[in-house]
């Protein structure tokens, strides 16, 4: 899996924006009403991922972390008096990994079509604001949406990362490779 690429995020959430501007143009006044809880799942499923993120964060660092103390510890009476605690880190499933991660991007790309959308709003109503009585609604719902969005892409970025498996000390850097 290859990570998400910013660009291709910037593309969408612009491609879309001018999208969302033609049509709520066209059909401003057919719309339903615009109210501000509309983005919140937004706002919750970055809250949650934001919080997957910490979580397993925490737990792949732990793991990695008694991973090292175990190959760093030396048979012999000095590693005896040392204690075990690589038996207190849960191990963390790698299908948990991927899972996670495969969330991660495809909520980018949600959030960045979302920013789209509700920019679009937002560049129809702001300067409709002292003609349009919805407008200013619209704009408060619009700013939730944009700004709901725009955390879900960090937090989804945030999980992207933690999911990220670091090189092994195995393998060699490019100082390291020998060449033919």
């Amino acid at each position: 899996m290859t990570p998400v690429r910013r660009r291709d995020l910037v593309v969408v959430a612009v491609g879309l924006t001018l999208a969302a501007w033609l049509v709520v143009r066209s059909a401003y006044g057919d719309l339903p009403p615009l109210r501000w809880w509309l983005p919140v799942p937004l706002a919750l499923l970055a809250v949650a991922e934001a919080l997957a993120a910490r979580t397993l964060g925490t737990r792949l660092d732990a793991v990695r972390a008694a991973r090292r103390s175990a190959r760093d510890r030396r048979p012999g009476a000095a590693a005896a008096a040392v204690p075990d605690r690589s038996g207190l880190v849960r191990p963390v499933e790698p299908m948990l990994v991927a899972r996670a991660a495969v969330l991660a991007q495809a909520s980018a790309y949600v959030g960045a079509v979302f920013i789209g959308v509700w920019a679009g709003v937002l560049l129809y109503v702001l300067p409709s604001l002292d003609r349009l009585d919805a407008a200013g609604r619209d704009a408060v719902t619009g700013v939730v949406g944009v700004v709901a969005s725009a955390a879900l892409v960090a937090a989804a970025l945030w999980l992207e990362h933690v999911c990220r498996v670091p090189p092994s000390e195995d393998d060699g850097g490019p100082a390291d490779r020998v060449r033919a």
